[in-house]
């Protein structure tokens, strides 16, 4: 039995994986008009026991590219020559993110309920 629970643990662990990335890209969306905002990112990491792989999210950092610099001399943040730092957020790449996050969760959540199915079945199987 504990192939199905092996089974229901790894597809756990995609569906609070992606529910994490979903949480930062709806946070980066959220600010991609705050000026001086920098992407968050975390990368997945695998983790790996008596033969079962798992996947959690890493430690979140802020993305180290180049923040906008925005041409408004009447925005309250513009320096002397008119410029303020805008957010490094594009919400193309954010929106493709959250997509792909929305059907990895999806198919975790369908490879959780087969592995529920097939146990729930076994178990019938097994009171006869």
């Amino acid at each position: 039995m504990s192939g199905f629970s092996d089974a229901l643990e790894v597809s756990a662990s995609g569906l609070r994986a992606q529910s994490a990335r979903l949480r930062l890209v709806s946070e980066n969306i959220a600010n991609s008009d705050t000026p001086g905002y920098r992407r968050k990112i975390a990368p997945f990491e695998m983790q790996s026991t008596e033969g079962m792989s798992t996947v959690s999210m890493g430690k979140v950092t802020a993305d180290k590219s180049q923040l906008d610099r925005i041409h408004d001399p009447s925005h309250p943040l513009a320096d002397a020559s008119g410029y303020f730092e805008g957010s490094n957020v594009n919400l193309i790449v954010e929106i493709a993110d959250a997509r792909e996050a929305q059907r990895t969760y999806e198919a975790n959540l369908k490879m959780f309920d087969q592995a529920r199915q097939m146990s729930s079945r076994l178990y019938e199987l097994l009171r006869r």
